[in-house]
């Protein structure tokens, strides 16, 4: 299930390789994968998503996060991930909240509102305050 964070933005759980064609159709531009390999058994390595986005024309990243945290190199990943998109992005991984966070933390990097952020992201069905702290020190310290 793919939840929209706005216009330019949507998290989804895993997504497989048979998935990319109807997601390239929806108009994405860019999948970034937010999955370590090997998280769980049966998952898709991202090689394959990867080649299966290529073929329909989709860009790809992977901007893998374990549930250690996340890092500045991660952020920063994918403050430029975003910012080289050309067209909606869609990030997934194994329940789409990584990706939610990740997506809220490169934004507040970026200048957006920590306020905004929230708003999208519970409207969307995440919440933000595990990492509320982050996203207010990010955007401090544009």
């Amino acid at each position: 299930m793919i939840h929209r964070l706005d216009e330019r933005m949507a998290v989804a759980p895993q997504i497989w390789p048979s998935e990319l064609l109807p997601l390239s159709e929806q108009g994405f531009a860019l999948i970034i994968n937010n999955r370590p390999d090997d998280e769980e058994a049966g998952q898709p390595a991202s090689v394959e998503v990867e080649s299966a986005a290529r073929v329909v024309g989709l860009g790809y990243r992977a901007i893998p996060v374990t549930h250690a945290g996340f890092s500045h190199a991660q952020i920063d990943a994918m403050v430029e991930a975003l910012s080289a998109a050309r067209g909606p992005v869609l990030a997934y991984c194994r329940s789409g909240t990584r990706s939610c966070f990740l997506w809220a933390l490169a934004r507040a990097r970026m200048g957006d509102d920590p306020a905004t952020l929230v708003e999208k992201a519970a409207a969307a069905g995440y919440d933000l305050r595990p990492i509320q702290a982050m996203i207010e020190a990010l955007g401090a310290g544009r």
